[in-house]
């Protein structure tokens, strides 16, 4: 029996063409249209309608350049609108709050920082926080179309679907029904969309970082937790639960330190923050003051410092040799604290990372910075929070207008 061909009505794919055209926009920026046309594989009369759609819209703006010395008509530039619809990114860590409206094309229009400790890191104070944070924003853009969605950065095990928190250990937090809990609380009902923090530093590193171009690469998050972020084959490697990647719980001394997770001995705890305070003696300090003084201390020379990034490098080069053996990837992007201890002491990691790594599969990896810097996940929350707008552009802006 011959199976029959489903028609594809000319106004699916003209949403799913301008799907596509919307996420080229957003994920290089300015392009002509010419640019567009070749790359996208459509004729110039249907790249047209397509933008003009787009500027309707209020999603992207279109002009002509001046001063090109080349003669004939210059090609258009099609660029994401600056006062078009922006989504709130939340980068949640255990000491600070990072909330920004993020326009399309990655660009941070706003931020607001504010440091968080004791119960300030309840599920329910975090949330009154953002809340309050979405006006704080909203009263600064005013002329924008306002917020399409929400995406939000957490330092633990994250079920993708509908934002629950298993396990944050670092929060203290176990069973909590986040995304839930903070889509009750922002305007209109925005859609939240809730992920684990060194996945989302894996997207953005691979979207827009680093790792551009990359379709082995790993992403490590480290500040007081650790965590990790796997892309293989362009894609990411969630886990059957969406769990994947909790790198810092894996056991490397079942003797060694106590975790936040309930084990002992897991990589966190040699070379997450508390670690490099430990090995550099600092006992009656914490947090990100503590840990920027130590470093300081270790570039200016100071024994006790240079030794305790030394000891976190040494630790770090094996961690990564285990990647290395287990994912074979292209890329090892190194973010957070680690990301200094690999600037002050690379020799110290690499070397480890050699010896440790079998040949093969150590035989062009690269260890690399943050292209993001300190904003890898935060960047990572928006674009988990521009899915639905990049998916579906006119559905989303007329459930705007309707609401």
């Amino acid at each position: 029996m011959v199976a029959q061909r489903v028609a594809v009505r000319p106004e699916e794919i003209r949403r799913h063409n301008l799907s596509r055209l919307l996420r080229s926009i957003h994920q290089h920026g300015e392009l002509t249209r010419a640019e567009l046309t070749a790359t996208m594989g459509l004729n110039r009369s249907t790249i047209g309608a397509l933008v003009s759609d787009l500027v309707a819209l209020g999603l992207v703006t279109e002009y002509v350049p001046s001063g090109r010395d080349r003669a004939g008509r210059p090609s258009h530039v099609v660029a994401p609108r600056a006062d078009g619809p922006y989504v709130l990114a939340v980068d949640l860590a255990v000491e600070r709050i990072v909330t920004a409206a993020v326009g399309l094309g990655g660009t941070v229009h706003e931020r607001r920082v504010t440091t968080i400790e004791g119960a300030d890191r309840l599920p329910r104070a975090v949330v009154d926080q953002l809340a309050a944070d979405a006006e704080w924003l909203a009263e600064r853009l005013p002329g924008s179309q306002g917020p399409v969605g929400v995406g939000v950065s957490i330092p633990g095990t994250v079920r993708r679907r509908d934002g629950f928190v298993d396990h944050a250990p670092n929060l203290n937090w176990r069973a909590v029904p986040f995304g839930e809990l903070l889509a009750d609380r922002m305007p209109r009902r925005l859609d939240v969309q809730v992920g684990n923090d060194a996945d989302l530093g894996a997207v953005a590193e691979h979207q827009r970082g680093a790792a551009v171009g990359c379709e082995h690469l790993i992403y490590l998050n480290g500040s007081v937790g650790v965590g990790g972020g796997i892309i293989a084959d362009g894609g990411q490697l969630h886990g059957v639960g969406g769990y994947a990647g909790e790198i810092g719980h894996m056991t490397v001394n079942p003797d060694g330190p106590p975790c936040h997770c309930g084990s002992t001995g897991c990589i966190e705890t040699y070379i997450g923050e508390h670690a490099l305070l430990r090995a550099a003696g600092v006992t009656d300090q914490h947090g990100p003051q503590a840990i920027a003084a130590v470093f300081e201390a270790a570039a200016a020379g100071e024994q006790r410092a240079v030794d305790g990034v030394h000891t976190v490098a040494i630790w770090l080069g094996r961690s990564l040799a285990n990647l290395v053996n287990c994912f074979n990837p292209q890329v090892i992007v190194v973010g957070g604290s680690l990301a200094e201890v690999v600037r002050l002491d690379r020799v110290s990691v690499e070397t480890e990372l050699d010896r440790r790594a079998m040949a093969a599969a150590r035989a062009g990896v690269k260890v690399l910075l943050p292209g993001l810097d300190q904003d890898s996940a935060l960047i990572g929350a928006a674009e988990l929070a521009f899915g639905t707008l990049l998916a579906s552009p006119d559905s989303m802006v007329a459930s705007l207008t309707t609401t």
